[in-house]
């Protein structure tokens, strides 16, 4: 629930849900979150660790799935949704794209999409995922520590994290605009790649890659710019301005946009930052003392992995 007390720019958990269900409503994943996807894919490459099963978060907008499988084609995909709506999604998707063969006669082979909570009550997973793969969802999630803490409990360990999101320098042109027009906040604060590299240790991950780079896109009208950002997911901040804008205050951001954010060609040009991190999750470290904790997940773990020969 929101509250007085939380900062303006962080992301609300109530928008944050009925962003979701919009997003899960589109034709496909946006095209931004397909560039993040292929340049993500990219860093895949230098790792020499081969999973064999590995979960692909929030699947639909990560539109990761083809790039993942053509890196590592033995490995066992596990599709986690974090919400309702895109959970929903998915389970339709892969109903539409399941096989059917003479084998299983009129029953088709369906693949499952799951909740966070559901796969780990599940224990269809034992030693934990040996990949997570989280395409542009560090911006989506109303606490980062809280994100990563699920997703160190899902990994196994010695398995590794890939994670994207934006950064802050997104949309800061924007950000102007809105600031000197006097408007509430148009974003949140997005995920700064240095902390980034923070919460990973703190939430028990090792060896933390982190890397950023920053895209310059321009559209020929305020209109085609807006209906872009819109896939995006929209402003989720806190501080956001109440209720709807009228068809004036439409037209005016659009003639300010032209106005301020017109580059030498005449086109409408916006910065995007894209933040990567690359992490593992190592054997959890007791320290030497009279009393020592140890999840039960990480404890099992550590069990089975010892009894390997």
């Amino acid at each position: 629930m929101d509250t007085p007390s939380v900062p303006p720019c962080s992301p609300s958990d109530v928008a944050l849900q009925r962003q979701a269900r919009r997003m899960a409503a589109l034709a496909q994943a946006p095209w931004l979150h397909l560039e993040a996807a292929r340049r993500l894919a990219d860093k895949l490459t230098p790792i020499k660790l081969e999973p064999a099963n590995w979960i692909d978060w929030s699947a639909f907008l990560g539109a990761g799935a083809e790039l993942v499988q053509a890196r590592y084609p033995q490995a066992q995909r596990w599709v986690v949704e974090p919400a309702e709506g895109l959970l929903q999604r998915s389970r339709s998707e892969l109903e539409r794209g399941a096989t059917r063969s003479w084998k299983t006669l009129w029953r088709r082979d369906v693949q499952q999409a799951w909740s966070s909570e559901a796969l780990l009550s599940a224990g269809l997973l034992p030693d934990g995922a040996q990949m997570l793969w989280a395409n542009m969802c560090l911006h989506a999630h109303p606490s980062l520590p809280a994100l990563m803490a699920q997703w160190h409990r899902h990994l196994s360990v010695d398995g590794f994290l890939m994670c994207s999101g934006l950064g802050p320098d997104t949309a800061r042109e924007l950000r102007a605009v809105y600031q000197a027009l006097g408007w509430a906040l148009p974003t949140i604060d997005f995920v700064d790649m240095h902390d980034l590299g923070d919460e990973l240790v703190k939430a028990g991950f090792a060896d933390p890659v982190m890397d950023m780079e920053r895209l310059t896109l321009t559209w020929a009208t305020p209109e085609a710019m807006l209906d872009e950002l819109r896939t995006w997911g929209g402003n989720v901040a806190h501080g956001r301005e109440p209720g709807l804008r009228t068809p004036r205050w439409q037209a005016r951001l659009q003639d300010e946009l032209v106005s301020r954010l017109a580059r030498p060609d005449g086109r409408l040009g916006l910065t995007v930052e894209l933040v990567y991190g690359h992490a593992i999750k190592p054997m959890p470290r007791i320290k030497v003392a009279p009393e020592a904790r140890v999840s039960l997940d990480d404890m099992k773990r550590m069990v089975r992995k010892q009894d390997k020969p």
